[in-house]
């Protein structure tokens, strides 16, 4: 019987050169980028309802397909990809330099977003969303860590390896516009692409967070989301609150009824049980490693307000094993909105028509997004108190409500060696895992489409980062050891 045929063992890269090389392309090229990337609006669908007229998504779409063809990467071809309706997508495809011992050509995806988040309110007098601001080896502004970075540190990183003159799988770029509308476009483009997205067998997302700046962190899982409206109505105009209170219910009594049979509200756990999952035993002992590293941290990062004796305000917990967990394996409600409610200036004694709030339902992996979008609708709006008009409209496009979690795959050992000896080689630490609080649909949809492909999901998004929030920043130094990193996983594929 003839011996197995062994996999080639790639030639090991130079780490030093990739970190110097991610250095010079993040100093000389992917900085002055961002600075113009964050100045531009380019806000997600879903924030945006005019973005197609006001074309500030292809903007930065074709601004960063012209960079990345500016580069002249050889065996690199790029096309912006649009269907009618829909938000564009960058594909780009690398060939392979490594022949494959048989089979098909495995290949490895890199994926990031250009859509932003909105604006929000709270930020310092000199900062602002749209107006760069580099400080303290820091980028300031919207989307520049939530995830604008990522098409330029994944090419960067595909040309520190051709720098070395190492070889390298065939490599495609996977770039959308919609992840922060949910990615409610991206399965059709995953379905128009299957054929060319070839065997897939790495995911590089850099679409992630970090615990902490000082070594590599390894996402191993991320919960799921279902955004939408509840609104209460009571009346059909408003009238004066002392003639009608005690006669008519508050509308925002009845919201706050209504929301009782989905929250406890003095712990903040989620009551129907189908909102829960077990937790795999591997997570919770990777939460414990986590929670040893970081300790308090976990929760005295956050922007704590002033409490009711002076101190700060504090966590539901301050265990941070169980504070990890609650803010990744567990489901949680959010109120991120209203609407019905005069400002405190204009507010005078009327009893309103009605209340909206703006709900986000964070889920567990392992619950499926649009099965609990379903539940969610029903379990509010049937048996309404008082008869009122209870309604509640999940966010979504053309028929997608809902974005499911993710849980990773086991490590196979290739991945697991080169994910740690790039943390020690580019941050001088082992590698951490770590699950995340927030969603990235893609994983998902990839995972059940090349259910044995590695997954490298990883970001920039660290302490006190604040994305979505005021004040966002990208860790300058991180993502340049992240992009050497990269760079270096990718060498180590079989």
């Amino acid at each position: 019987m003839n011996a197995p045929e062994r996999l080639p063992v790639p030639a090991e890269p130079d780490n030093a050169a990739l970190a110097a090389f991610a250095n010079t392309a993040w100093n000389e090229r992917i900085l002055p980028q961002l600075v113009d990337y964050v100045a531009i609006p380019a806000k997600s669908p879903m924030f945006d309802p005019e973005w197609e007229q006001r074309g500030l998504l292809d903007k930065v779409v074709r601004d960063a397909a012209q960079w990345v063809e500016s580069r002249k990467v050889p065996g690199l071809t790029l096309e912006v990809i649009r269907q009618p309706g829909r938000t564009p997508v960058i594909f780009f495809e690398v060939q392979a330099t490594r022949s494959a011992s048989f089979g098909t050509p495995p290949t490895v995806v890199m994926y990031g977003h250009l859509d932003k988040q909105p604006e929000f309110s709270g930020w310092r007098k000199d900062l602002g969303p749209w107006t760069p601001k580099v400080e303290d080896d820091k980028l300031y502004g919207r989307g520049g860590a939530d995830d604008g970075y990522a098409v330029y540190a994944a090419v960067s990183a595909i040309e520190a390896l051709k720098a070395q003159g190492l070889t390298h799988p065939r490599i495609v770029g996977l770039i959308e516009s919609c992840e922060e509308s949910g990615s409610s476009d991206l399965p059709v483009y995953l379905e128009a692409l299957k054929q060319r997205l070839g065997d897939v067998t790495l995911v590089v997302c850099l679409d992630s967070g970090a615990a902490n700046y000082d070594q590599l962190w390894l996402t191993t899982s991320l919960r799921g989301a279902v955004t939408g409206t509840l609104k209460v109505e009571i009346l059909t105009e408003g009238i004066h609150s002392g003639d009608a209170s005690g006669l008519v219910p508050s509308s925002f009594r009845i919201l706050r009824n209504v929301l009782d049979r989905l929250e406890d509200s003095s712990t903040g756990r989620l009551l129907p049980e189908s909102f829960h999952c077990r937790i795999p035993t591997d997570r919770i002992e990777q939460v414990n490693a986590a929670a040893a590293i970081l300790g308090d941290e976990v929760w005295k990062r956050m922007p704590w307000a002033c409490g009711a004796d002076g101190g700060p305000a504090l966590p539901t917990t301050t265990d941070p094993a169980e504070a990890l967990l609650n803010r990744t394996w567990r489901p949680t409600l959010s109120v991120t909105g209203v609407d019905g409610f005069p400002e405190l200036r204009n507010a005078g004694n009327v009893l309103r028509p009605f209340s909206a709030f703006k709900l986000s339902l964070r889920l567990p992996p392992l619950v499926d997004a649009n099965e609990a979008a379903a539940r969610l609708k029903t379990l509010l709006e049937d048996n309404a108190p008082y008869n009122a008009k209870v309604t509640f409209q999940a966010d979504g496009r053309m028929g997608a409500y809902g974005a499911t979690g993710w849980n990773a795959p086991s490590l196979d050992p290739w991945m697991e060696t080169a994910l740690n000896a790039a943390s020690q080689a580019h941050f001088g630490a082992p590698l951490g895992y770590i699950g995340q609080g927030g969603t990235i649909p893609l994983m998902s949809l990839l995972q059940e489409g090349f259910p044995k492909a590695q997954m490298m999901v990883c970001g920039v998004l660290g302490p006190k980062s604040n994305a979505h929030g005021p004040n966002e920043f990208l860790h300058l130094p991180y993502a340049k050891r992240l992009t050497a990193a990269v760079a270096q996983v990718v060498a180590a594929h079989p």
